[in-house]
């Protein structure tokens, strides 16, 4: 349940609407991001989909590539490290004794995100869109 908290709290998630080729993701315009489906793996269990909701991650996001923060309802969390190449941007965290990575098409705007401790993982899929 802690870490279903912790996920809650920290990064994920995912776009409104997939951005169109000719507002292709930049990296340096802000972006809202919305989840869409989940899924929470431990060792020697069977993984379980589900909504986002159901381990506790966050409807909505902001990246704000700028600052260097993803923002959520209830906190941001530090983009320690972003690289980026023509399809596809890729941002990394650390946060309650978990690590995060998040894919980012920068065409389409579809997303994954990863989130790992010792003995679990989360990875929650969405879409994200540029703020107007």
């Amino acid at each position: 349940m802690k870490i279903l908290l912790c996920l809650a709290v920290t990064v994920v998630l995912f776009g409104a609407a997939p951005a169109s080729a000719d507002e292709a993701i930049d990296g340096k315009n802000p972006l809202i991001c919305a989840t869409i489906e989940a899924i929470d793996c431990s060792p020697g269990e069977k993984c379980e989909k589900g909504l986002p909701e159901d381990i506790g991650a966050p409807q909505f996001l902001r990246i704000d590539f700028a600052n260097k923060k993803i923002v959520g309802p209830k906190r941001a969390n530090e983009i320690r490290m972003m690289e980026k190449n023509d399809e596809q941007i890729t941002l990394q965290g650390y946060e309650l004794d978990m690590g995060w990575t998040l894919a980012l098409d920068r065409i389409t705007g579809k997303m994954a995100i990863t989130l790992t401790g010792s003995d679990v993982a989360f990875v929650v899929f969405g879409a994200c869109t540029p703020l107007p």
